[in-house]
């Protein structure tokens, strides 16, 4: 018998544990302290590294642990969530095919492929199923094993699309995953049995179904389903345009680049945006609106493509203006605080909207306006008396987190506004149950332009990252079904060109730094890409060219 400590969020605790036994199993401290946490507790972190909660520890060390209200803590319940869905379907329908497809409304939106419509009552099926699965709480097993011999056990249980998955990845451990005679794959981290899934609910929408976790405010309860159907367009307009070029899967997009086929994919991908853009543009000019708000959460490629929009715009014999926000920002002495009692610059309140409002009303009246500017350096506005006239035809641009907002623009009727919204929503998945999270294509963007065009390294973006999406969650997504239009500027082959410039970004975080568990993840994900490092076919206007250089529209 020998005595551990284990350092839990700060308090010790001494274990007593068998020389031969493995350890004390996180699960077993969970039972202990889950009532404690506002979400269910999902991972460990022992030494800067993830572990599962059937894992043990046999020596002194410090624990921490990751809930549902965590990123990394979400992802391990909605991924252990989606094996039990895909387990359920697969037991009632026979021979079906489910497709995790992407994200919405807080929730997964899934498609199950089988003979004839889903109905409502599948839906019931499925969900009794789950909960049976769930009851019976069998365990999830995990098999840690080799790239050869994962490769052969899916070709047996005729799962070919992931042993061609895992053809391409580049490190030769591989994690399967093994539930009441059920295998799967998935790159990241599960729970180790069913019966942990306590909340989750099934919502049927259009040709799929819904699959919501625990809410926020209260894990017990699932999070309510909110339609959002100008996103879910966009997403399944996406798709087809991937079906369509044959390029809907990762290992699709890896074997045109192995063919060096990619340029017509590239030109191809470009010619939309060109298309979606003159689309846009003709609108304006046929709606005749004077007000074109853009908003888009971090590097979505909203300078692209207000730059390329205004190029549009003056082929329809339009003259648009910009005007910055940011000039705009009251100053820092009177700017809000945040809940950590820091300066919150993405609060709508950091702007002078009085004075925004007076001057666009002003300036849509044909009256001359003195422009400020913002003095960063100096947290304050200035008066520099730069003055702007514009006429009729002169629509005017204005590109910001709170260009959604109503209250940014509340002197404006509607009928002038035109609002935009811009995200890059992936087309493509690593297979039918491992989705490509839009966040982190916006996360790898990000990481590139910063480190290219601003010095900053990979760890100082990944540490900004929470705060940066804690702000989009207040300031963006609530308004994003206001948009008259959504744009998506993400490029199907893109992640292919990103590892280039990402991987050594992100290699160079070493395994004491604190953003090492994300550098970490994204890595994975990033292994099942092949690289494409000839980008001479991504032209000098391509919303990708603000990230990784060579654009001629973004200084």
């Amino acid at each position: 018998m020998k005595n551990i400590t284990i350092n839990v969020e700060g308090n010790e605790k001494v274990y007593k544990i068998e020389k031969d036994s493995p350890g004390v199993k996180l699960e077993s401290i969970v039972k202990e302290i889950d009532k404690d946490y506002k979400g269910y507790i999902t991972l460990g972190v022992i030494d800067n590294k993830l572990r599962e909660l059937n894992y043990s520890i046999n020596k002194d060390c410090k624990l921490s642990f990751l809930d549902t209200t965590s990123e990394d803590g979400l992802r391990v319940y909605f991924r252990t969530v989606s094996f039990i869905f895909i387990m359920a379907c697969n037991e009632v329908f026979k021979d079906c095919r489910v497709v995790i497809e992407h994200s919405l409304s807080k929730g997964l939106y899934c498609e199950v492929h089988k003979d004839g419509e889903l109905i409502e009552k599948d839906v019931e099926a499925i969900n009794k199923k789950m909960k049976d699965i769930i009851e019976s709480n069998y365990k999830i097993e995990r098999i840690d094993t080799n790239k050869e011999e994962a490769i052969k056990i899916f070709k047996d249980n005729k799962m070919y699309e992931k042993a061609e998955l895992l053809k391409y990845k580049e490190h030769d451990d591989v994690k399967i995953y093994k539930c009441n005679n059920h295998i799967n794959h998935f790159y990241g981290y599960m729970l180790p049995s069913t019966g942990y899934i306590k909340t989750f609910d099934l919502k049927p929408y259009k040709n799929g179904i819904i699959v919501l976790g625990p809410s926020e405010e209260n894990k017990n309860i699932p999070t309510k389903f909110k339609e959002q159907p100008k996103l879910s367009s966009v997403y399944h307009e996406a798709e087809n345009w991937s079906k369509l070029m044959g390029v809907s899967k990762v290992t699709t997009l890896n074997e045109v680049i192995e063919r060096k086929e990619y340029g017509e994919i590239i030109r191809t991908v470009e010619a939309l945006h060109e298309k979606k853009l003159s689309q846009i543009a003709d609108i304006i000019k046929e709606k005749n609106k004077r007000v074109i708000l853009i908003a888009a959460p971090s590097s979505s490629g909203k300078t692209s493509f207000a730059h390329r929009l205004s190029i549009h715009l003056r082929v329809n014999n339009l003259n648009p203006v910009s005007i910055s926000l940011d000039d705009y920002f009251v100053n820092r002495e009177h700017t809000p605080l945040d809940e950590f009692g820091n300066y919150d610059f993405e609060s709508i309140y950091a702007i002078d909207l009085e004075r925004f409002n007076k001057d666009l009303k002003d300036l849509l009246e044909g009256k001359e306006i003195s422009l400020p500017k913002f003095n960063f350096k100096l947290g304050i506005r200035e008066e520099k008396g730069k003055k702007l006239k514009i006429k009729e035809n002169q629509p005017i641009i204005l590109e910001g987190i709170h260009g959604l907002n109503p209250m940014l623009t509340s002197s404006i009727p509607d009928e002038d506004k035109f609002k935009i919204y811009i995200s890059a929503l992936t087309q493509i998945n690593l297979d039918d149950h491992n989705r490509i999270p839009t966040t982190d294509l916006r996360l790898i963007r990000r990481m590139v332009r910063d480190y290219n065009f601003r010095g900053y390294s990979a760890e100082k973006t990944i540490m900004q990252w929470e705060s940066v999406r804690r702000g989009e969650k207040k300031n963006i997504f609530p308004y994003q079904e206001e948009a008259d239009i959504i744009f998506n500027s993400a490029c199907i082959y893109e992640l292919a060109v990103l590892k280039k410039y990402a991987k050594p970004l992100l290699e160079e975080i070493d395994k004491e730094n604190s953003s090492y568990i994300e550098a970490n993840r994204l890595l994975k994900f990033l292994q099942y890409f092949v690289e494409l490092s000839d980008i001479s076919d991504i032209p000098p206007t391509s919303i990708l060219r603000e990230f990784v250089g060579g654009s001629k529209i973004v200084d």
